[in-house]
């Protein structure tokens, strides 16, 4: 059976490995959806209770935190990326430094 498009980027995402980060547009890539980078957004959201997927692992092209910052969602996704040894910078990450290039 054909994964679904969320399995797909599901998939991608569990790759990505500890102290680096992926945009949203490059999951989509890898995930061969081309530019539905909105859609892995989506399917992040989707991801079923007690999930091993690093969703925190993937931002914006920009290597901005694509949460409200000062939520919770932000400061945990900040929280866990810090964990990992990769620094945030109002809401930032250098996407030059810990760009993951598999």
């Amino acid at each position: 059976m054909e994964p679904t498009r969320e399995q797909k980027i599901w998939q991608v995402v569990l790759a990505i490995p500890p102290g680096r980060v992926a945009s949203y547009g490059q999951v989509a890539d890898m995930a061969g959806l081309g530019r539905q980078a909105r859609f892995v957004g989506k399917a992040l959201g989707k991801l079923p209770t007690g999930h091993s997927v690093p969703w925190f692992r993937v931002i914006r092209t920009t290597g901005q935190i694509a949460f409200p910052e000062g939520s919770e969602t932000f400061e945990r996704q900040k929280s866990l990326l810090e964990d990992e040894g990769v620094e945030v910078v109002n809401g930032r990450v250098d996407i030059g430094r810990f760009r993951w290039c598999p």
